[in-house]
């Protein structure tokens, strides 16, 4: 809606265009023409252009990445320590704090369906999994692990990197030792 109205598109003519059917409102504040094919990931879509500076993290980014048979129930976000905690009504989102050096390690830049979404890297977001593991579960990261490892771009020295930043390089070197 922003981004209309900057280019001189009234309320008044977002709220027509959606009652005739030419736009759909995907989230509150977001629009796009009903015309387009179906969005392959809305849910990630629509929190990246509600808040541009959150990173998709954890169990969202290890489903972006394919190496968990997890389905998220909500769209897990990392926000800067500092920041204030976002409210979205639809997707449900989990909100993490990262500190500030965590937060801005291994973070991607994709395009979905035309628009940017920041995920982090595959190792970062195993690496993040490992520090969360009490609250996630070790048994996602496990699994995760060992599909990562499946891969043949799989380095297992970057997740050692990431977890290094993250504080849990000593706990998790056993896991990647355990590969080897």
């Amino acid at each position: 809606m922003s981004e209309a109205i900057r280019l001189g598109i009234s309320r008044y003519m977002l709220y027509s265009l959606r009652d005739k059917g030419i736009i759909e409102q995907v989230s509150r504040g977001i629009y796009r023409w009903a015309e387009l094919p179906a969005i392959s990931s809305p849910d990630l879509v629509t929190v990246s252009l509600r808040f541009p500076k959150a990173v998709i993290c954890l169990i969202s980014a290890l489903s972006y990445h394919s190496i968990t048979t997890q389905i998220p129930h909500a769209v897990s976000i990392a926000i800067a320590s500092e920041a204030r905690i976002p409210r979205l009504d639809y997707p449900p989102i989990r909100v993490y704090r990262f500190a500030k050096a965590a937060f801005d390690a291994g973070v991607e830049e994709q395009h979905i369906d035309g628009a940017k979404v920041k995920v982090y890297s595959a190792e970062k977001t195993l690496a993040d999994v490992f520090k969360f593991r009490n609250k996630i579960g070790l048994d996602v990261f496990l699994e995760a692990l060992k599909l990562y490892t499946t891969r043949k771009n799989a380095d297992l020295g970057t997740i050692l990197r990431y977890a290094r930043i993250c504080r849990v390089d000593r706990l998790i070197r056993p896991y990647l030792e355990a590969l080897l």
